[in-house]
């Protein structure tokens, strides 16, 4: 069998905001791959690049280890993957470049190698694995190994003649449960919860229960597990959060799922296997409003430890919604948060401004409902055209100088909209500031409805409002001159 160095091209030295931030998720789809091989006898490595300065700092791993195959794997159940970052794939490319100088073959997977795999071959992979890529990569290697042909294996893209070739794309593995748990033994778990506990002060650890999202909708770009929705049962889930917290140890778990428990019962016999085998557990997931109105879903969250969910709300406008063909609407996303809060779950809102079409009359839309729902939190974009999606296909002649951001922090607009680039940076933090000071207001009604319940941070967001009250004035007088340039 092989010797494999696995590695990804995250470095989360080089998106500055998410380094900051200090929540770094360790990369589960490369370990998940290396369990696969492994189990195929194959002698498995990881460079873990989360922590690194840089992609040089590979080259000691070739040299030491001397790998028959370096796979570059990224994490495709982390969004930040998936927003093919151009820090992350210059990165990607250097790794490429180092092995091809020590003539080790290099395989790829990743969404940006699956949208641009001309690129990453031109840049010197031996092979592209498209889509979702576990078993294509065990076939691939087979086929090196005994020196078969390899031309007839689904869901990879080589160069033959000098051009590139892709193969039939290859169907997505519809049991999860045949998958071997994660290779979290290849990581290094105390690094990881050291970052945490210094930022955060507990230690989280990401999980996935699906593959895929079934909703359609069209500036969503899903190219590593598509438009089906698989999902591992609760009992195989139960299997790996024993595994973590007995080796490991965890105080919370993102399920890192597009969609966390769509499938009709999961969530509720997800639940009651916790309480049957007593075990209690805190964790953040992301949903959708029309299936956070479900009375019996929210229970369920509730009852097996959801602390946080994160919502597609997108916008408060329901033009914009429509033409999004998010499938949902503001009167759901009202009732969602409202029935989250009964449960004792905070809702946080993904936003989005800057889809085509949108007017101040809509991102006036989008800010009062924020402002009216006071959400836990909010995470704010501008529209981001991914390959694959519908969106893109409107906007992609006009992405000439920049079809990707730097960072994650970037937040430029691409494509020519209602208002200058610049006014939608300036529109992210006025929303911003507008939306602490509100839940600042809030904060301090507390004082007079709910004292029996005032801690340290309800103090602290109402001592906030002396800053966010004329933060939140001179934000918007800021943002109003950008929007007539």
């Amino acid at each position: 069998m092989s010797r494999i160095l696995f590695t990804h091209s995250y470095f989360q030295k080089f998106d500055p905001k998410q380094w900051e931030l200090g929540q770094p998720y360790a990369p589960l789809a490369t370990i998940t791959a290396a369990a696969v091989l492994r189990a195929e006898g194959h002698d498995v490595t990881l460079f873990d690049t989360m922590f690194c300065q840089d992609p040089a700092e590979l080259e000691p791993q070739l040299n030491n280890i001397k790998p028959d195959y370096l796979v570059i794997y990224d994490d495709g159940f982390n969004y930040l993957t998936k927003m093919c970052l151009t820090n992350m794939r210059k990165a990607a490319f250097e790794m490429i470049k180092l092995g091809r100088q020590k003539s080790i073959p290099v395989i790829v997977s990743s969404s940006d190698a699956t949208d641009h795999f001309e690129t990453y071959l031109n840049s010197g992979a031996g092979f592209v694995l498209i889509g979702e890529a576990e078993q294509t990569l065990k076939e691939l290697l087979a086929a090196l190994n005994t020196g078969s042909d390899f031309r007839q294996i689904h869901g990879i893209a080589y160069q033959e003649n000098g051009k590139a070739v892709k193969s039939a794309p290859r169907k997505v593995q519809t049991d999860l449960d045949a998958l071997p748990l994660p290779a979290w033994d290849l990581v290094n778990i105390d690094h990881y919860r050291s970052v945490w506990m210094k930022h955060n002060g507990y230690f989280s650890i990401h999980m996935a229960t699906t593959r895929g999202c079934p909703f359609k909708c069209n500036w969503c770009a899903k190219p590593i597990y598509g438009n089906r929705y698989n999902s591992r049962s609760p009992q195989h889930v139960l299997n790996e959060i024993i595994l973590l917290r007995e080796k490991y140890g965890l105080d919370h778990i993102w399920f890192s799922d597009d969609i966390f428990g769509l499938k009709p019962g999961w969530v509720a016999g997800f639940s009651a296997l916790l309480i049957q085998n007593k075990i209690h557990i805190r964790y953040k997931i992301q949903s959708r409003a029309d299936l956070l109105v479900q009375q019996n879903y929210v229970k369920a969250l509730a009852e097996s430890g959801c602390e946080t969910v994160w919502m597609g709300a997108e916008s408060g406008s329901q033009k914009i919604l429509d033409a999004m063909d998010k499938g949902t609407t503001v009167t759901e996303i009202i009732e969602a948060t409202q029935l989250l809060k009964i449960h004792g779950i905070k809702p946080a809102f993904f936003l989005q401004f800057g889809y085509p079409g949108e007017d101040s009359n809509d991102i006036e839309a989008t800010i009062d409902l924020v402002n009216k729902l006071l959400p836990e939190d909010i995470g704010i974009s501008v529209s981001y055209p991914l390959p694959g999606t519908t969106f893109y296909e409107q906007v992609k002649d006009q992405l000439k100088g920049k079809a990707n951001w730097t960072d994650s922090h970037d937040l430029s607009m691409m494509f020519s909209n209602a208002y200058p680039p610049d006014f939608y940076k300036k529109l992210h933090r006025y929303v911003h500031k507008n939306y602490r000071k509100h839940q600042a207001y809030e904060s301090i009604g507390h004082l007079f409805t709910k004292p029996g319940k005032i801690n340290r941070k309800t103090l602290r967001r109402i001592a906030s409002v002396v800053y966010y009250i004329p933060a939140t004035l001179v934000t918007k007088q800021i943002m109003r001159r950008s929007a007539k340039h």
